[in-house]
């Protein structure tokens, strides 16, 4: 994301949620996202936060992965 780019909504944008929905998974109110929207400054706690729930994503992308790819070999096995 480049560092000019609004981290609020692009966070959003990214995750297919709304600023209410972004306030929750933070444990935080709506207008203190939204004033990080507005202000385009977000505390480093909740810039870490972030960064973990798109790490929690993409290691859950690569867990079906590997479920669909094993699942694929089970059915090559015939069991």
């Amino acid at each position: 994301m480049p560092e000019d780019e609004n981290i609020v909504k692009a966070t959003c944008k990214e995750l297919g949620i709304t600023q209410k929905e972004l306030a929750e998974r933070l444990g935080t109110h709506l207008t203190t996202v939204q004033k990080w929207a507005s202000a385009n400054e977000i505390p480093t706690n909740a810039k870490k936060t972030i960064d973990l729930i798109f790490e929690n994503r993409k290691l859950k992308e690569k867990v079906d992965m590997f479920t669909k790819a094993l699942n694929m070999l089970d059915e090559a096995r015939g069991k």
